[in-house]
């Protein structure tokens, strides 16, 4: 977001910023996923996970926020909703990384697409 910003500051309008804050945010996920299932130590995957959780937070936090104030009058309400709209994409941003393999899942990408040998035993010859 902050590289969509500082196109937009630059003049290049809004469209070529938009597009530019999702190609790089785009980069990013896909740098740090990868990080992520190349890493072994689970302390340092939970702090990579957590790099991608807390920023993930503060936007489901406004969000909600921005929302609930359309529909709720009292201030406390909204609070609520903003912070239940915060904890639920944290959690969904935090799953979504650590549901991702581990470096001992396999070797490569396809490994879990590999077939099961057949017995010989279940094998009809003609």
């Amino acid at each position: 977001m902050t590289v969509g910003l500082a196109a937009y500051q630059s003049g290049s309008g809004p469209i070529a910023a938009i597009i530019i804050g999702a190609i790089v945010g785009s980069l990013t996920l896909v740098v740090g996923q990868t990080a992520f299932t190349r890493l072994r130590s689970p302390v340092v995957r939970a702090a990579l996970a957590l790099l991608f959780a807390v920023p993930a937070a503060v936007a489901g936090y406004h969000a909600a926020r921005g929302l609930a104030q359309i529909a709720i009058p009292a201030e406390g309400w909204r609070d609520a909703i903003a912070f239940a709209g915060a904890a639920i994409v944290a959690a969904t941003a935090w799953m979504r990384m650590a549901l991702a393999p581990t470096p001992n899942a396999g070797e490569g990408l396809a490994a879990g697409l590999t077939s099961c040998p057949v017995p010989a035993s279940r094998t009809r010859e003609a």
